[in-house]
């Protein structure tokens, strides 16, 4: 056997390798790797070695090449820094340059649109007084600007020159104490003088109580004072009311909305008329009013009622038993008094005839004549009896009659007596009862004399 091995080993090792070729192929088919196994094996062999080598070279010489690194990022973020800061300033002045241009486009409209002769400036600082509002401009006399002329924008007016320099001019603003101008209301054509005080809001003043200003109304320039020429919008009116010494009217001036930067100086006014309606706003998108809650749908809460509520109830009631109305009747009523049910009044027996015969059935009227036949008390309504003039002149008539369980009983005062009055019909006299009246059968009963029906 060795000796065919020895003889055969180049062979035998050939053989072997088939094998185990044909071996490794066939599990790498039933395994569905595309990877072959050789690779992987020495992948898997050579990855801790590989890990591990990574790891010892991080921790030494990657700390030393983090912190080099570090120091070159520091100056690109610095750098990267100012780079941002350069381009929000150029952003900030292009946005300037377009609002200016802006503004320059419709002072270049407003001046085409406009009678009269005027010069664009820029406001190129404010004034030096503490209380006042004053603006230099860049226009002075060398380009025809002299002291008393009007400073406006398209919106409205802003002030007027009040010194003219060569090169500059110093602005009054209407925002000033010391600014005044003549004005006339766009609606109701009410004048007056429009001064500053100091802040924000002006003044209109010299306007009477009895002349009308309603809030939101326009004023415009009336053209008086000879500076301003009419038919410039000075502001609208925020607070409309009645003073002291005459109507107080605040406004907001137009002019100066959004802050002053290009004005226009008025080298030639020209008077325009008064325009009827209100100047354009800017359109504003607004959502419609929330609906309405129905008012059942509203809950009130439970009715408060405390002890001065239960004290004014009981002087409710003492005041209705004692027929006493709170702020006309002049008596006091009693408050010790306790509020008690009334009983109704028992009814009274029927009466008799002056002669004393008592009828049943015929009831005999005052002055003799038979009146009609009474019906039984079962079948005729519950009426109060018929009175004497004497019971009636001396006192008053009472209802007799049960008043209903959820009304109180009425009291009526003693000066609203009333005397009753019976009317008879004579189709209704029975005529046996007339006749024996007339014969003499029965006599006639007496009429009542005056003394008698005198109130006692």
């Amino acid at each position: 056997m060795d000796s065919f091995l020895s003889r055969y080993r180049n062979l035998t090792v050939l053989l072997i390798v088939i094998v185990a070729q044909l071996i490794l192929l066939g599990y790498q088919v039933k395994t569905n790797q595309d990877m072959r196994l050789i690779r992987v094996w020495s992948v898997s062999a050579i990855t801790p070695l590989a890990r591990a080598l990574e790891f010892t070279r991080f921790h030494t010489f990657g700390v030393f090449q983090d912190y080099f690194v570090l120091l070159g990022i520091r100056e690109n973020n610095r750098r990267l820094k100012e780079e941002v800061g350069r381009l929000k300033m150029q952003n900030q002045f292009l946005q300037t340059q377009l609002s200016d241009a802006d503004r320059g486009r419709a002072l270049v409209a407003f001046q085409s649109r406009t009678p009269s002769k005027t010069l664009a400036a820029r406001v190129v600082s404010n004034g030096t007084g503490s209380n006042s509002a004053t603006v230099f401009i860049d226009r002075g006399s060398d380009s025809g600007v002299e002291s008393g002329m009007a400073v406006v924008t398209p919106e409205g007016i802003v002030g007027k020159v009040i010194a003219a320099y060569p090169s500059a001019s110093l602005v009054l603003l209407v925002t000033d104490p010391t600014f005044a101008a003549g004005v006339v209301s766009q609606k109701n054509h009410v004048g007056g003088t429009l001064k500053g005080q100091g802040h924000g809001n002006c003044i209109v003043d010299y306007i009477q109580n009895e002349q009308k200003v309603d809030v939101g109304e326009w004023f415009y320039t009336s053209g008086y004072d000879r500076i301003f020429p009419r038919g410039f919008p000075v502001g609208q009116v925020s607070v409309s009311r009645s003073g002291r010494d005459g109507r107080e009217v605040y406004l907001n001036p137009a002019g100066l909305q959004g802050g002053v930067s290009e004005v226009l100086v008025v080298l030639r006014g020209a008077h325009q008329i008064i325009p009827e309606n209100a100047p354009v706003a800017t359109a504003i998108h607004m959502l419609p009013p929330p609906p309405e809650t129905p008012a059942e749908a509203v809950s009130t809460g439970p009715e408060l009622s405390t002890q001065a509520d239960e004290i004014k109830d009981a002087y409710k009631k003492i005041g209705q038993l004692e027929n006493h109305d709170y702020g006309i009747s002049s008596s006091i009523p009693n408050y010790n008094v306790k509020p008690r049910p009334v009983a109704p009044p028992a009814p009274k027996p029927a009466p008799s005839t002056p002669g004393g015969v008592t009828t049943p059935g015929v009831s005999i009227a005052a002055d003799g004549a038979a009146a009609r036949p009474q019906t039984p008390a079962a079948q005729r309504p519950a009426v109060s009896p018929p009175q004497t003039p004497r019971e009636t002149a001396a006192t008053p008539r009472r209802d007799l009659s049960p008043a209903p369980p959820s009304q109180k009983p009425v009291v009526e005062a003693p000066h609203r007596a009333r005397v009753p009055l019976l009317v008879t019909d004579p189709a209704d006299v029975d005529p046996s009862e007339l006749e024996a009246v007339r014969s003499g059968a029965r006599p006639k009963p007496a009429a009542p004399k005056p003394s008698e029906t005198k109130p006692q």
